[in-house]
Parts: C-alpha cells; sequence; structure tokens
C-alpha cells in the first residue's frame, strides 16, 4: 500500500494586517536535506523566517514556518505554493527512499544573448525581468564597449521548464524590450550546446592575495562569541549593538539524539545556512525549533542524528560540525574590493551546495546595492572556485572608472554586505 497524494498538506496563511508574519505549513514525506531545500525557496521568493518548529519520524515530517516579506517585492503565494510542492518527495517513492536512489535530470541550459546601450542599473532591471519570470541565472557575461553599447551574455535555466517554446522566449524578449526600451538592439534565446553547457561552472582563476584575503578561516571566539561593530558583518544600525555566535553540542538531554543549540545574529537565509550544512554532513533533523527575538538575536534548538540513525559521539565529527556551523554563521558571504590592474573589482563568493547549488538571488542583491549608490558595472561574471575541499560561487563585478565619485570603497563594501544580509 503506497500513500495517497491527498495526505500531503501544504497551506499558506497569509498575515490578516501589514507586519504580521505569514504562516506556511508542510505535512510530507521526510527525506535528507529537505529542510535546506525548502528554506532556499523561501530565500528565493524573498521572504525571511522568524519562527520555525520542524519535526519527523524518518517517514513523515510536518514543518511550520511563520515568514515576513523583505522590501517592497510582493509575493505571489500561489507559485510559492507550487514550487514549495516541488521539493517535497514523490509520494510514491516515500517507502523506498532509503532503498532506491533517485535520479535527478539536470535542467536544460539556455543561452540568453541581448545587446543594448548602457545606462544607470541595467542589469539590476535585467535581473529582476529573469527573476519575475523564473528564469534562474546559471553563469552571466557583461562588457561594455567604449561607445557606451552593452552584451550580455546569460546561462539560464527555466523553472517551468517551457523555455523550449516560441511563446515562452518571445514573452521573455518582450519583457526585456519593455524594460530596456529602445536601447535594446536585439535578443535571443537559444539552446545551450555542450561546450557552452560547459561555462555555467566555469572555474575561476583567483591571485594568491585574493584568496587569502576572501577565504581563510576567521572566527569569532567562543568564549566572547561577538562581532565587534567594525566586521563586515555586523548589524546595520552601526549601533554597536552586538550579535552573539554560539553553537554546542549536548548529548545528555536526549537518549536517542544529539542536541544542537545555536545562538547568533539574525541575518537573510540564517535557516538556509544552516540547514544547508547540515545536509551536506549527511545529518538527518528529527526535531528542531528556531526562533528569533525582537532584538535580533536567533534561538536555534535542533536534534539531530547521522545516516545510521545513530548520535554524533566522535568527538572529531562534533568539532567538525561545530567549526562549519560558526563559519557560515559568522561569514555566510565574503565581499571584498580588490584593484585589478587600473580596475576596481568587486567580489562577492557564497558556499555552493553539495548537490552544486548556489545561493540564490546574489547577484539580484549586488545589482541592486550598486544602483542604489549609483556604481556603474562595465563587466560581470560569475564562476566556480574551489578552496581545500570547498566549491564557492564567486561573482566579479569590473566597477566603472567614475566609481569613487558615486561612493567610497568602505560604503560599496557595506552596501553590498547590508543587501546581501538583508540589513537593508
Amino acid at each position: 500500500m503506497g500513500i495517497s497524494n491527498d495526505d500531503v498538506v501544504l497551506e499558506i496563511r497569509e498575515p490578516e494586517s501589514a507586519g504580521e508574519p505569514s504562516v506556511l505549513t508542510i505535512s510530507c514525506p521526510d527525506k535528507t536535506g529537505l529542510g535546506c531545500d525548502l528554506c532556499r525557496v523561501i530565500l528565493l521568493f524573498g521572504l525571511n523566517i522568524v519562527k520555525g518548529d520542524m519535526s519527523t519520524d524518518g517517514r513523515w515530517c510536518y514543518i511550520v514556518f511563520w515568514v515576513l516579506g523583505r522590501g517592497k517585492r510582493a509575493t505571489r503565494w500561489s507559485l510559492l505554493k507550487k514550487r514549495l510542492l516541488q521539493m517535497c518527495p514523490e509520494v510514491s517513492m516515500a517507502l523506498v527512499a532509503d532503498e532506491v536512489g533517485v535520479v535527478v535530470q539536470k535542467p536544460q541550459v539556455y543561452f540568453l544573448k541581448f545587446s543594448c546601450y548602457d545606462r544607470m542599473g541595467l542589469l539590476h532591471d535585467v535581473t529582476q525581468v529573469l527573476c519575475e519570470l523564473e528564469l534562474t541565472i546559471r553563469n552571466v557575461k557583461v562588457s561594455t564597449t567604449p561607445d557606451g553599447r552593452v552584451l550580455d551574455l546569460f546561462f539560464i535555466t527555466d523553472n517551468k521548464e517551457q523555455l523550449h517554446l516560441k511563446m515562452r522566449r518571445e514573452e521573455t524578449c518582450d519583457k526585456l524590450s519593455s524594460v530596456l526600451g529602445d536601447s535594446m538592439t536585439s535578443c535571443d534565446i537559444e539552446v545551450a550546446s555542450d561546450p557552452i553547457s560547459c561555462c555555467v561552472n566555469a572555474s575561476l582563476s583567483l591571485s594568491p592575495t585574493v584568496t587569502e584575503k576572501m577565504f581563510a578561516p576567521e572566527l569569532p571566539k567562543e568564549e566572547s562569541s561577538l562581532f565587534p561593530c567594525n566586521f563586515p558583518y555586523c548589524n546595520s544600525s552601526g549601533s554597536g549593538t552586538s550579535n552573539s555566535l554560539s553553537v554546542k553540542v549536548d548529548n545528555l538531554l536526549s537518549p536517542a539524539h544529539t542536541l544542537i543549540q545555536i545562538q547568533s545574529g539574525d541575518h537573510k537565509g540564517l535557516l538556509y545556512d544552516i540547514m544547508r550544512t547540515l545536509k551536506d554532513y549527511n545529518i538527518q533533523l528529527s526535531y528542531g525549533r528556531f526562533y528569533t527575538s525582537q532584538n535580533g538575536i536567533c534561538e536555534i534548538d535542533l536534534f539531530v542524528v547521522q545516516m545510521d540513525g545513530r548520535k554524533i559521539v566522535d568527538p572529531q565529527i562534533q568539532e567538525a560540525l561545530c567549526f562549519r556551523l560558526r563559519m557560515e554563521l559568522y561569514r555566510p558571504l565574503r565581499v571584498i574590493l580588490a584593484n585589478r590592474g587600473p580596475d576596481t573589482e568587486l567580489l562577492v563568493a557564497n558556499p555552493v551546495e553539495g548537490s552544486g547549488k548556489g545561493r540564490p538571488l546574489v547577484f539580484y542583491d549586488i545589482t541592486h546595492a550598486l544602483t542604489i549608490l549609483q556604481v556603474r558595472i562595465f563587466l560581470a561574471e560569475i564562476g566556480r572556485h574551489v578552496v581545500g575541499d570547498r566549491e564557492w560561487e564567486v561573482y566579479r563585478v569590473h566597477l566603472g572608472e567614475d566609481h569613487e565619485l558615486s561612493a567610497s570603497h568602505t560604503k560599496i563594501v557595506e552596501q553590498v554586505t547590508k543587501m546581501l544580509m538583508g540589513w537593508d
């Protein structure tokens, strides 16, 4: 006997008044990493999880998230529900998920190429259109000629899986044309050939100086566990209010589970960063509670087991997991400015999931921040960079020569960081 599709529940209760959180209720078959996948979708829709309860018996899970929108973007609730349902395991596979490996087909990559005349905020407007059309940017190469013409090359995948249709391709070009106006001179979308698809996850070559500056393991002392107010990932108020960071493991409270207790300052995607780390370590969550206080401090209690259903008793595994969690919460993203010959280059890096997925909306946030500062983008590209046993998604943005007239280096780093961390 299987499980009926009718048993799967996904409900969204929208707020009755402004400022109140919406409530997402999910009941579906369980799988390792489900929490990460759901949190990634929620982050993609620009929502912040302010409270959460998660429980599972190993076969079936029950999850409740309280979420708040960020900024002025309207949430498309029906579409969010559809995307969350797609993350839930197939019900027909729920009873055999432990024995049968499910092969996930890679999405088709498409090559979007268009040219236009440059203007302030161009890339951000294009990125916003692609996000609204549910087109995921896998890579981008942007160049500006001396006469002010821009050639944009986007490697994209379609969440709707309809980009092979002429109507869908025309819709995309029409939307871009409506935003760019008469400045757009051409637009073309085609299936990316195998050689072109290889560029999607192309490796970037970074200098030793940049690599050391971006990826050096920096952690606060566990005793004080405070972010100094001048640290790049300090809260946006600049008031010096400290954000505590603590990760502890307890094997005494529960006879069957390891308790991971986390205290951290809040940032956009915090729960995603935690769930992604557990997924990469093949740690199964049995019960979890997440809460954000009014002063911006998050309290997280996670009762977990290893893949074999046992506690985490190996001291080395405990230490490695706690170190990784502290690292992910202390510096979830890396933002620096570097000199590349006569040009100034903005570099942003975020860790890639074990499944190969990068953090959503990073390029959107970068372009948004630079648009606010009135800083032009001369060149841009996305690539992967491996440091040790970790893969990072790296965004390289060459700034226009007049960027110092709009904002100082410190201001650029601060604004991009605040946008990425949700402190805007």
